[in-house]
């Protein structure tokens, strides 16, 4: 049975999603990275586990405090209400919020290991030539660390394209909308149509292998240059 229009339309719709909150994530998650590989403050054990709060929290947990607060009786819900912006629940930007809290562990541990393998010796030959930081991010730890920006997409996007909880506590079951692959997939289940359910199902399983596969071959491949 081929995929229905509804059925393509929470594919892009998540492949969307994926995309924005994989560069939302690397944008904001490398400062993060950078800072916890570096640091030596006592608040690095603290920002270190709020980041990582996602792996060990159920995402309905997220999810409903998400809703919470960007709801119209949340405190982000009530300033983007006094902004004219109304609230982000059951929207797309809800959307992107919910998936960059829950995604983010999945991009920024990647990259702090990535930081923290470079050591100090890089960045002291540098500071030594006079590099200012933004030299010094560019031409040696960026070069240096663009392993772990790869494996940081894959699993960022990766994951973010398999929410189920988060995305369906905060943007419900909207077509077009907010209906992801994973809240359709559902939705079939529910109404027995498991034949469809099963194309999409079998997608999402074609698409972890290969971006694991694509993972693992990166890694052996640097480990076999190394």
């Amino acid at each position: 049975m081929p995929l229905t229009s509804a059925d393509y339309a929470a594919i892009w719709l998540t492949l969307k999603l994926a995309s924005l909150t994989t560069v939302i994530l690397l944008i904001i998650g490398t400062p993060i990275a950078l800072w916890l590989s570096r640091t030596r403050s006592w608040l690095r054990g603290p920002v270190g586990a709020v980041v990582a709060l996602p792996l060990v929290l159920p995402p309905t947990v997220i999810g409903f405090y998400l809703l919470l607060a960007l709801g119209p009786n949340g405190w982000i819900g009530q300033i983007t209400q006094a902004l004219g912006l109304g609230t982000l629940t059951f929207s797309f930007t809800g959307l992107v919020i919910g998936s960059v809290i829950y995604s983010m562990p999945f991009v920024v541990q990647p990259l702090q290991n990535a930081f923290a393998a470079i050591g100090s010796r890089p960045l002291e030959v540098a500071a030594t030539l006079r590099a200012g930081p933004w030299d010094t991010f560019f031409s040696v730890i960026l070069p240096l660390a663009r392993p772990g920006f790869v494996t940081a997409a894959i699993l960022g996007f990766a994951h973010t394209v398999g929410e189920f909880g988060v995305v369906l506590m905060i943007g419900g079951n909207i077509p077009e909308k907010t209906r992801v692959v994973s809240v359709q997939i559902y939705d079939h289940v529910e109404a027995l149509e498991y034949a469809q359910a099963h194309w999409l199902a079998a997608a999402m399983l074609v698409f972890s292998f290969l971006v694991l596969l694509a993972l693992y071959s990166s890694r052996r491949t640097r480990a076999g240059w190394s």
